[in-house]
């Protein structure tokens, strides 16, 4: 699965990185990636700040608010915003959460979503529909969470698997979510990777977390990443290939060049499994 000229190792684009960025976007950086929400309808220096690099970069759209697995109604008219949005930043690649945001009201968390048929029948309704109104096939991203909703039927890996099969849509892994989530709720990460229908991811997210005094991992990006979600990332290649990975950072934001190196980690553990079509493109 390809989108485009997305391709390799990626940064998260933020405001606060772009005076930097714009002094020289360094070759390690091969794609970015930004929140629609936050970008969509907005005019001025923003607006033509984000050109400029739409114009000479690729970007992925990665949505925040969205709601899939909530009880109200999708959000079309946001929808319709984003399929312009995308149009006009040639933007081919939309991936959203696994949870639910919004009841009569947005509450501001990704929420989990319980492990039912009846909740994969809805989640997929409202993913074909979203992939019907946007013209194109999505990715859907594993979240964190931190309490099971009751009532669950199966296992959150089974869950996962059984609304991206039921919706015909693309998996986004997210294996620091991965790593939170089996320390958490105590599993083995690697049978839950093994669980996923794999064939099907088409992006990939690395981030850090936090570690509260009680040894609970909060999904926070405001960290860096750290050996075992490395080591998860080497394990995904493996299993699904190379496909794009964007390095997320939303928080306690540092320097472009601490930013970087990050990036350029993921690009070494990316190399060994990256197919010799890819490299001969780059060459």
């Amino acid at each position: 699965m390809k989108f485009g000229r997305v391709r390799g190792a990626g940064l998260g684009f933020r405001r606060e990185l772009i005076p930097a960025l714009k002094a020289g976007v360094p070759a390690a950086i091969e794609f970015f990636e930004l929140a629609p929400e936050n970008w969509a309808g907005m005019g001025g220096r923003s607006a033509r700040e984000l050109r400029f690099f739409t114009e000479r970069h690729p970007f992925v759209c990665h949505g925040l608010s969205l709601s899939l697995g909530g009880p109200g109604p999708l959000d079309e008219a946001l929808l319709r915003r984003i399929r312009s949005f995308m149009a006009e930043h040639g933007i081919e690649l939309y991936t959203e959460h696994l949870s639910w945001c919004a009841d009569d009201g947005h509450l501001y968390d990704l929420l989990p979503i319980p492990c039912t048929g009846d909740a994969v029948r809805w989640t997929a309704e409202r993913i074909r529909r979203t992939q019907d109104i946007l013209g194109r096939r999505i990715a859907i991203e594993n979240a964190s969470y931190y309490l099971t909703p009751p009532g669950g039927e199966m296992s959150e890996a089974e869950f996962v698997a059984a609304v991206v099969t039921e919706a015909d849509c693309l998996l986004h892994l997210d294996v620091n979510n991965v790593h939170v989530n089996s320390v958490n709720h105590r599993y083995d990460p690697l049978a839950y990777l093994d669980s996923l229908p794999l064939e099907r991811v088409c992006y990939i997210h690395v981030a850090g977390h936090y570690v509260e005094p009680d040894g609970l991992l909060v999904d926070t990006h405001g960290a860096a990443v750290i050996d075992p979600v490395w080591s998860l990332l080497d394990a995904a290649y493996a299993r699904c290939g190379a496909v794009p990975t964007c390095l997320e950072r939303d928080f306690n934001i540092p320097g472009l060049e601490e930013l970087v190196r990050e990036v350029e980690t993921i690009a070494a553990i990316r190399r060994p499994h990256v197919p010799a079509s890819e490299k001969d493109a780059a060459a």
